[in-house]
């Protein structure tokens, strides 16, 4: 079912009145891509399936607390995942080691580039100033805390979430 057509919010308040098949249908939808968020973040595929899976009982859990006034539904889908990863990750009290390949590619990254230049959240992305758009993509994409991306860019985290908060009223805008 494509992106466009798959009713988030009627399919939350489905899974909210105990309809299993809501909930059914919301896994085929997301899962891979949730997998891919959890992935990114606890770099471990085992888990990052162990934490798809709470999610989904959380999401079937607490469908009846989607408020729409404060986001899309399937941006809550996905922050219930994108939480529990993280979550998961401070509690372990654990720093997930890179390669050093990937290493020094992180270190060499200042900005981050759009290869495929399809759809309108690259679209709305590549209007934020590199700076800000490197710290939503590290924040939502890399899993990183905002103290994490204020040592790393060396900012001041005020900066930080001022630019974050900022741009995430622009994305919204732009996607509207």
């Amino acid at each position: 079912m494509p992106e466009t057509l798959f009713d988030y919010p009627a399919c939350l308040s489905a899974c909210a009145r105990g309809d299993q098949r809501a909930l059914r249908q919301l896994y085929e939808q997301d899962s891979s891509r949730l997998l891919g968020v959890a992935l990114r973040i606890v770099r471990d595929k085992a888990l990052a399936e162990d934490i798809v899976h709470d999610a989904f009982i959380r999401i079937w859990r607490g469908a009846g607390s989607f408020d729409p006034v404060r986001g899309s539904a399937r941006g809550w889908v996905f922050s219930v995942t994108r939480h529990l990863a993280l979550n998961h990750v401070r509690n372990q009290h654990r720093e997930v080691a890179l390669g050093e390949e990937h290493e020094q590619l992180a270190a060499d990254t200042v900005t981050f580039e759009f290869p495929a230049r399809s759809g309108q959240m690259h679209t709305c992305l590549e209007q934020l100033d590199p700076a800000r758009r490197t710290c939503i993509l590290h924040a939502y994409v890399d899993g990183y805390s905002h103290s994490e991306i204020a040592q790393k860019l060396g900012t001041p985290l005020g900066t930080v979430k001022a630019w974050i908060k900022r741009s995430l009223t622009a994305l919204r805008e732009c996607m509207a």
